[in-house]
């Protein structure tokens, strides 16, 4: 689970009002209980977006249960994000139905990949021939993963859950939508509003999201799950 990172004074303030009004909360009650002093939906996903915006390094983990067949996309992604902007980590593809996986460093503005069959050496790619997105791109503020936090509409509150070491930390859901503009940056060919649920830690961490809607062009709507942990992490990402 993710070590303890230090916060900025505004940041304080306002996870220390996430915790008092969670400890005042059953583990699967909702956060906020009336409290007219509680923070509202946009004030934690902002909280939560300057969070990952100031961030050194996080661990990324995005996945979706099948790539429609005939369709070349991300099964899997795994790997660190940092900042400035760069992802070190593996990607598992789907190329016409066809099984491949990658691994990929992205930095400085170019993406290289290295592949046992068809790319046996280090070499510069354009990551969407792969139905991908530009993996340093994903860490970019106002874009990638900050990106999907700040397009959300319609933000609502969900359940707060315990979890993490000793269940210490509390996780609540916000639930709204997101348009493909945002979403693009993890997959290109996107279209539509995407049903969205991020999970914000009571640290002001984005630690899950899940993301339902039309990623593909001519298949049916598909849910990618994606998980950011270890924030604060360090990570020197450097071209092969």
């Amino acid at each position: 689970m993710a070590p303890s990172y230090p916060g900025r004074m505004p940041a304080l303030a306002l996870v220390a009002a996430l915790v008092l009004l969670g400890a005042g909360c059953s583990d699967d009650a909702k956060a906020g209980g009336g409290d007219d002093d509680a923070p509202t939906p946009d004030e934690v996903l902002a909280l939560a977006k300057t969070t990952l915006d100031e961030t050194s390094a996080v661990t990324i983990s995005l996945e979706t249960d099948e790539v429609p067949s005939g369709v070349t996309g991300i099964k899997s992604a795994t790997g660190v994000g940092a900042h400035p902007a760069a992802f070190e980590g593996e990607f598992e593809l789907s190329v016409n139905g066809l099984p491949a996986t990658a691994e990929v460093i992205a930095v400085d503005g170019v993406t290289y990949a290295k592949n046992s069959l068809l790319l046996p050496d280090w070499t510069s790619i354009d990551p969407s021939d792969y139905g991908a997105p530009d993996p340093a791109q994903l860490m970019a503020p106002d874009d990638g993963f900050s990106g999907l936090i700040a397009a959300i509409v319609d933000a609502e509150e969900g359940d707060s859950v315990r979890g993490g070491d000793d269940n210490r930390e509390i996780f609540t859901e916000y639930t709204g939508t997101i348009p493909s503009s945002a979403v693009e940056a993890l997959i290109p060919t996107a279209e539509g509003d995407f049903d969205a649920v991020l999970t914000v830690s009571d640290e002001g961490e984005l630690r899950w999201a899940e993301l339902t809607g039309v990623f593909y062009e001519n298949a049916d709507a598909l849910t990618y799950t994606l998980e950011l942990d270890d924030y604060g992490t360090e990570a020197e990402i450097t071209a092969p």
